[in-house]
């Protein structure tokens, strides 16, 4: 049997979660499905799925042969690609933010699909760190200081942020003068970035922080847009979701002197063995929006 056709069945049935959906997907009989999986099992020297009636799933071993037959898969198909004008080609499965989503990915979407028709761009839009191989994620855009071992970090840009609240909160409560202050606020903060510490970088380029605390926390850094712009409290946000409300005057800046300390943008993926052309023409053109390409 040709072990590249083994593993691009093997694939499709990690994908659907069992090998009668498989068979349906590819167009073969199940019985030569299940001949396939009995080839890599054969092939890998152990058990690669634990198989019961009602489900599919992968044992250890499977998990580990998954990474490489997607990787001979996606190698296969560059090699077909090349005899097509080098055009990167298939399904690209991106897992980030809602924010992220939104103003980052979304601005090159138009170009990059029209460029590359035989490309196809699958979001999974979750505000929670997803698994890469639990997930059959090929690349995962975060936005961290310290992106997870044991994972290739492409580094795309940085995030910037501005702290603003709106004109009503502050005339309420008073504009705070010193990083201290904060504390005595009001603060809208997002969930997961440094808990509930905001750091900034002082015109003499030494970091200020300051523990806040407020009464609404979300994953979504929108919420706590509209929040601030409802005179809620004082916000910590990306500088481009919160350009449209400063420019109409709905928020204004707070401790403008200050400059809250940026947070890089990784591409996250699994191997640097290997890098299929879907993947590699997203991340440059992630890369040449966000400055860093």
């Amino acid at each position: 049997m040709d072990r590249v056709i083994a593993a691009q069945v093997y694939n499709r049935i990690c994908e659907l979660g069992s090998l009668s959906a498989a068979a349906r997907a590819l167009g073969i009989s199940r019985p030569m499905v299940s001949r396939y999986l009995e080839q890599m099992e054969k092939w890998a020297g152990t058990r690669l799925v634990n198989r019961s009636t009602r489900m599919l799933t992968l044992t250890a071993a499977g998990e580990k042969v998954l990474l490489k037959t997607r990787t001979l898969s996606q190698i296969s198909q560059e090699i077909e690609d090349q005899s097509a004008n080098d055009m990167p080609t298939g399904t690209l499965r991106v897992a980030c933010a809602h924010f992220t989503a939104m103003h980052m990915i979304g601005p090159v979407l138009p170009e990059l699909l029209l460029r590359y028709p035989q490309l196809r761009i699958e979001l999974e839009v979750n505000n929670h760190p997803v698994s890469l191989v639990g997930e059959r994620i090929d690349v995962a855009i975060r936005i961290t200081d310290n992106p997870e071992p044991g994972m290739i970090a492409r580094r795309l840009g940085v995030c910037r942020s501005v702290l603003c609240a709106s004109p009503r909160y502050l005339a309420k409560k008073g504009a705070p003068e010193t990083v201290e202050a904060l504390a005595n606020h009001n603060c809208l903060h997002y969930s997961f970035f440094a808990g509930q510490s905001w750091s900034f970088v002082t015109p003499e380029g030494t970091v200020a922080s300051v523990v806040v605390s407020g009464n609404l926390s979300a994953s979504i850094s929108s919420l706590l847009m509209d929040a601030a712009i409802n005179h809620c409290g004082i916000a910590m946000l990306p500088a481009r979701e919160a350009h449209e409300a400063l420019s109409r005057g709905e928020l204004v800046p707070v401790l403008h002197e200050l400059t809250p300390k940026p947070i890089a943008i990784f591409g996250i993926y699994q191997s640097r063995d290997y890098q299929p052309a879907a993947q590699r023409v997203f991340l440059d053109a992630l890369a040449h929006y966000l400055g860093e390409g």
